[in-house]
């Protein structure tokens, strides 16, 4: 088992990660002191395979457990959608002492998160990551939020969770696509924070399966990553400096998610075709070489991700969405370019020709059909 602490001067919790700890969560419960009142969210897909197991471990510690069940999928990340949660709360008279628990994906994770941030002024969460992207990346940091119509997060704020209960095991259930978009952000912690994380992710044969990468490759991975979320997130809670980092591939990554419908192009693969960006536009500009350039895409490949625009999306439409980015400061757009393997550096100074040839050179061609 492995306890990392996520310390901030508000409220500082641990992410655990252990195998076959769902079993635990009721226990672990116990020791955060809170109320007996717990509201469940999950999707009926996830709830299928662990929503008895997660209700029996809380129950057994005597908790009074109700649940919400939302529809599966980023395009159901929207303010109706979170009128559920709240519809639930209320009917199962949720109190100031009591906890929702995200037990699913990133999309649950963060319309929980926000409906805890917003009920009632703020309740407890707790977020049971049961995939691969939502425990590396989305259940730490306190960022909730749910989606405009016009961009991704937009509507959002920040709420820490209680605790953070990473079970590996649970990751048997997940579909393979979905397993090689978490890679994409394991890839980013490689190449803003950890090159050592980076080096391993190259030498391994194979990152395109959970079978292919093996138990100490994965323990690697949800260890190095959820160390380094919690160390940037420790230094900088609500994105001040330091933690804007974190957005690396993010920037051309939502525009094209956003642009695809959150359904053609998913999160993580979106964020692999911004990796690709952001890398091509810091070997632009002279902030790292080629070949770093290279070895990013070659990973990014490794893990059968996408490195290109899909057809169909409109550079023009990339352009203009970018200015809809939350992360727009004084109407410029901030990338996060990273600077060599291991560090990123933050800036608004991309002139718009070299991002726009880079984004042509990604440009997928149409397939050619055969008379």
């Amino acid at each position: 088992m492995s306890v990392i602490s996520v310390s901030l001067p508000t409220q500082s919790y641990a992410v655990v990660i252990a195998p076959n700890s769902l079993e635990s969560l009721g226990t672990q419960f116990t020791s955060l002191k809170v109320g007996k009142k717990v509201l469940l969210v999950s999707n009926p897909v996830i709830f299928e395979h662990y929503g008895a197991r997660a209700i029996a471990a809380l129950e057994g510690a005597g908790y009074d457990v109700a649940t919400c069940l939302l529809p599966a999928g980023e395009q159901y990340k929207t303010p109706a959608t979170l009128q559920q949660i709240y519809d639930a709360a209320l009917e199962h008279r949720i109190e100031r002492s009591s906890t929702f628990v995200a037990l699913g994906g990133g999309v649950i994770g963060d319309m929980t998160g926000f409906a805890a941030a917003t009920w009632l002024r703020g309740v407890n969460v707790v977020q049971v990551p049961t995939s691969l992207l939502a425990m590396v990346d989305a259940a730490i940091g306190g960022k909730t939020g749910v989606n405009h119509l016009r961009g991704k997060n937009l509507i959002g704020a920040f709420h820490q969770p209680r605790l953070v209960l990473v079970d590996p095991q649970v990751l048997q259930t997940l579909p393979e696509r979905e397993f090689r978009a978490a890679i994409a952000e394991v890839i980013k912690y490689g190449v803003i924070w950890d090159a050592e994380l980076f080096q391993q992710l190259e030498q391994a044969p194979r990152l395109d399966t959970l079978a292919s990468i093996g138990a100490r490759l994965l323990e690697e991975i949800l260890t190095r990553s959820c160390q380094a979320k919690a160390h940037v997130v420790s230094q900088d809670e609500k994105e001040g400096g330091l933690r804007a980092i974190l957005n690396y591939g993010h920037t051309v990554g939502h525009a094209v998610e956003s642009l695809t419908g959150y359904h053609t192009v998913n999160h993580g693969e979106a964020v692999a075709i911004g990796m690709v960006a952001a890398g091509q536009v810091a070997a632009q500009l002279g902030l790292w070489t080629q070949a770093e350039c290279d070895r990013q895409t070659a990973l990014i490949q490794k893990a059968a991700l996408p490195t290109q625009i899909p057809v169909g999306v409109d550079l023009d439409a990339i352009l203009v969405a970018l200015q809809s980015d939350k992360k727009v400061q004084a109407g410029q757009v901030r990338f996060v370019l990273p600077t060599r393997i291991g560090a990123a550096t933050v800036t608004d100074q991309v002139p718009t020709d070299v991002l726009r040839l880079v984004l042509a050179r990604m440009q997928a061609a149409p397939a050619v059909v055969q008379s």
